[in-house]
């Protein structure tokens, strides 16, 4: 049973480096589940923890480094540590340009495997937490009214509640009650705290008067 922490997922299409990999990560407390082929992986439903994929670069079905430009936009893929047997300077070049953690030529050493596997998984650790933060802000971003929409953009920009107004052709006191909802909403103690999830949820700034 997968524990509730991380996971390794091993793509290699040579079993004995899978159960190599398996025994050998075991002594570091690692759990590991591995795939013979990219169709096998991808068949996997996306750890709910964070993981890190040991991924080689040949594969049967799929170039390893293909797989994840093919399906990046598809499928949020646990940070990457490339292996290969036959490593040369264009492709290790695309693995790093491409986010991999690392790049390993085989026979892999313990020592840098390991440490690349655990720098992986931290930074994961990291997205996961991310991406969680911003599916919520999307989430209170959606429970605002389409004029609190219209207001927030204004508010980040820095225009005074008057500004607001004469841009919506509204009254001041109707943009500060949607201010205060705003904030409310969105979970904001500050202006500066609601400046900086505007730019997390990537929301147009309006040029201030």
């Amino acid at each position: 049973m997968i524990p509730h922490d991380h996971v390794v997922l091993v793509v290699d299409d040579d079993r004995r480096i899978c159960e190599a990999l398996t025994d050998l990560l075991s002594t570091y407390d690692l759990q590991v589940v591995t795939f013979g082929s990219a169709a096998e992986y991808m068949a996997y439903p996306t750890p709910d923890v964070p993981a890190c994929v040991v991924l080689d670069v040949n594969l049967p079905d799929v170039n390893g480094l293909d797989l994840l430009d093919h399906t990046g936009g598809a499928r949020v893929h646990p940070h990457v540590v490339f292996i290969t047997g036959h490593g040369n300077i264009p492709t290790s070049v695309r693995a790093i340009k491409a986010g991999a953690v690392d790049y390993l030529t085989k026979p892999l050493k313990e020592a840098d495997l390991v440490q690349a596997i655990q720098a992986a998984i931290a930074k994961d650790r990291i997205a996961m937490k991310e991406r969680a933060e911003l599916t919520e802000l999307r989430r209170r971003l959606s429970s605002l009214t389409p004029r609190e929409a219209e207001v927030l953009p204004l508010v980040v920009s820095g225009l005074l509640n008057k500004q607001a107004a004469a841009e919506l052709g509204i009254s001041e006191i109707t943009v500060q009650i949607h201010r205060g909802r705003i904030m409310r909403k969105m979970g904001a103690g500050s202006l500066a705290e609601l400046v900086r999830m505007a730019a997390a949820l990537e929301i147009p700034l309006s040029p201030s008067r």
